[in-house]
């Protein structure tokens, strides 16, 4: 499926740009997971390290300091934790299976990374990475940005509810709701903060809420995701596919077979691509520095995300 995807899909017209301290990044992140045990087994192990957290990071955040690129690289693996826990070991099953999890990390984000609370006595090893998560992200001294990536994960966490009930029922959305969905299930919203949190400047927050910059927010997590199911799609079809995949919803609302349904797939991020490109250009002509970090930003992602989908043993 990685060769449909390569080339059904339109390569992103960005640079490719990668921090020279990746194999640093990873590193201490892998100690990071060791430390709070969030991965037992070896086959998990062998899973987080397939994922290269660190050269996504790398090639999302090029300018970061190290201590950002570390947040960073940090994050996506927690989200590859969660993802995983969800998806392959059951815990997404049904909202019922989920939901004390989900309470426990919840009550954690409540603390916005307070380094004067306890340690979270709920919630197991996933918890205490996130409260350890928010407290550094708190230490940035943005605290806009706190708030902001605290809400993100808060939407993301209750979007895995959304997705074990309709595991629980075998059901498939359809694609309006798929996709409005998709931006919370992906992680891709908090991945944004953190990259801001991660760079020396970032927009202001007037500039942040214009509605040209907040619809080409959307458009980039929108291909992001859709990227990332094209590229992932052949891993999860398996004896019965994913229903969250763009792919599988589109199938499933038009009644179009499966070749049909990736190529339709293929076209959307095509289209969604083209368009980003159109306004990345129109802002790029106008913008100040505060807005140049914001298109910086999401260009870099977009691209990454491409370029690291290439390689990712996740999705081979």
């Amino acid at each position: 499926m990685r060769d449909f995807a390569l080339s059904a899909l339109h390569e992103p017209p960005f640079p490719s740009r990668r921090h020279p301290a990746v194999d640093q990044a990873a590193a201490e992140s892998a100690a990071w997971v060791r430390d709070f045990g969030l991965v037992e087994d070896q086959a998990g192990r062998r899973r987080l390290a397939g994922a290269y957290a660190a050269e996504l990071a790398a090639r999302a955040c090029p300018e970061a300091s190290p201590y950002g690129l570390r947040l960073l690289t940090d994050l996506i693996n927690w989200l590859f934790v969660v993802d995983d826990a969800c998806d392959d070991d059951g815990l997404g099953a049904a909202p019922t299976l989920l939901a004390p999890t989900l309470a426990a990390l919840l009550a954690v984000l409540d603390r916005h990374g307070d380094p004067d609370a306890p340690a979270p006595a709920d919630g197991g090893p996933i918890a205490l990475a996130l409260h350890d998560l928010c407290r550094r992200a708190r230490d940035r001294g943005r605290p806009a940005h706190l708030l902001r990536l605290v809400s993100q994960l808060r939407e993301y966490l209750l979007a895995l509810l959304w997705e074990a009930a309709n595991r629980e029922r075998l059901r498939v959305p359809g694609v309006a709701e798929y996709t409005q969905m998709r931006r919370h299930t992906g992680g891709v919203r908090p991945s944004f903060t953190v990259t801001d949190l991660a760079r020396p400047s970032a927009p202001n927050a007037d500039q942040r809420v214009a509605p040209a910059l907040t619809a080409l927010d959307a458009l980039a997590t929108d291909l992001i995701c859709w990227c990332n199911d094209l590229f992932s799609y052949g891993k999860e079809r398996g004896a019965a596919p994913e229903a969250h995949n763009l792919v599988t919803t589109i199938a499933g609302e038009t009644g179009q077979d499966e070749s049909a349904a990736l190529y339709a797939a293929a076209d959307r991020f095509n289209k969604a691509l083209a368009t980003y490109a159109e306004r990345d250009a129109a802002l790029s002509a106008v913008a100040d520095e505060g807005m140049r970090v914001f298109l910086d930003t999401r260009r870099d992602w977009i691209r990454a995300t491409y370029d690291w989908s290439r390689a990712a043993s996740r999705y081979a």
